[in-house]
């Protein structure tokens, strides 16, 4: 089975972290920190202006930093569908 992994950055010390992803919608991203019994999960929301996906692990603040619209067409690409224009 093949997880999908995105790299999130924790805003207080500006690591980057690969997490696995649990599931991608539009309005939340779920993924899990760490693994076996020590995992944590956490949901990725957008921010105000659709630039960036936030969330919280442990009191530290998390950014995924793909826009809204950079979501919309990797959900579309992996669904398989494409958009044609004229």
């Amino acid at each position: 089975m093949n997880d999908e992994k995105i790299q999130v950055r924790v805003t207080s010390t500006g690591q980057t972290l690969e997490v696995v992803v649990l599931s991608k919608r539009l309005n939340v991203i779920q993924v899990v920190f760490g693994e076996g019994v020590h995992n944590v999960r956490c949901d990725l929301t957008p921010n105000r202006n659709g630039t960036a996906y936030v969330g919280n692990v442990m009191g530290r603040e998390v950014v995924y930093e793909r826009s809204r619209e950079d979501v919309k067409a990797d959900l579309a690409r992996a669904a398989g569908f494409r958009d044609f224009k004229r």
